[in-house]
């Protein structure tokens, strides 16, 4: 049987990814898989700049909307699902800027198993705690790990410290982790603006968002379980307006707050895309040839 072909287009958020994905698409006839473990929520459109029918130029789009705002994602479920899509084309446009779903889709990457008793009482700690204790924790046992986590994000927190509990290794030391090599015929393209630029950029589409409605459409999810939802409601943009709807910041912080985090998020994708040497970096989605190459 034949490998299929893949082109990973990978970068922070903002940087001009999903049309890279389409440009590419277009020529090499494929079919675009995502890779950003947000857009994989149904109803999260607004707030994950997730692509409308209409500009998605009749390219087919795989993994977009999968899941219910409740659920809680898991990267060895995604796995299953993106190599399922991709075993089935001849050629793939992977996009996203999740950098464990863009390995663990593309990369001989396996995850390690799970202990529900360590599992029970890291999440009873985070319930009591909050995230930021269990971060510095992780900060001490594997600073790398931490590095890639956002210190809100108290899921991948808990994940990581129970990995370590259980291995006795760092969570960023895992069998694949350190190694990069592709199940597939892989070609790794990476959007990085200049910062400056980049800081423009995320300012320009959180204020697209609000213009756009994500407050109506944050509304709207509440009433299907958002605040439920363990990943789902911890989501750039989407917790920040949680915390307005509950009347404890005013919306103009909100918004700010969003800009905020969402600049030091991109910084964290940058860094966790760096490390990886088979990606051929652009300063502009323009310079990128069309096929990719």
């Amino acid at each position: 049987m034949d490998v299929t072909r893949v082109v990973a287009v990978v970068g922070p958020t903002a940087a001009g990814k999903s049309s890279v994905a389409l440009t590419i698409a277009e020529a090499l006839g494929a079919e675009v898989v995502n890779a950003d473990s947000m857009q994989l929520y149904r109803g999260m459109d607004v707030g994950t700049a997730k692509l409308t029918v209409e500009e998605r130029r009749g390219i087919p789009h795989h993994l977009l909307a999968v899941w219910d705002v409740r659920e809680t994602a898991s990267v060895a479920a995604y796995q299953a699902m993106a190599r399922e899509v991709i075993d089935g084309l001849d050629v793939a446009v992977v996009v996203g800027g999740s950098g464990l779903y863009v390995r663990g889709a593309l990369d001989r990457f396996e995850f390690p198993g799970t202990d529900p008793e360590v599992r029970a009482a890291l999440e009873a700690e985070l319930a009591e705690t909050g995230p930021a204790p269990l971060h510095e924790r992780l900060q001490r046992a594997d600073p790398v790990a931490a590095q890639a986590i956002l210190p809100t994000n108290g899921r991948r927190i808990v994940r990581a410290l129970e990995v370590v509990t259980i291995t006795g290794r760092p969570f960023s030391d895992q069998p694949g982790m350190r190694t990069y090599e592709s199940v597939y015929d892989t070609t790794y393209v990476g959007i990085a603006p200049p910062l400056d630029v980049l800081d423009e950029r995320i300012d320009a589409r959180v204020d697209e968002m609000w213009r756009r409605g994500l407050v109506d459409e944050v509304r709207a999810l509440e009433a299907q379980g958002l605040r439920d939802g363990v990943t789902a409601s911890r989501a750039l943009g989407y917790q920040q307006v949680l915390a307005f709807l509950a009347g404890e910041c005013a919306e103009a912080e909100a918004k700010d707050e969003t800009k905020r985090a969402t600049r030091r998020f991109a910084r964290r994708q940058q860094s966790w895309f760096r490390r990886d040497p088979r990606i051929v970096w652009y300063l502009d989605p323009r310079d990128v040839p069309p096929r990719g190459e």
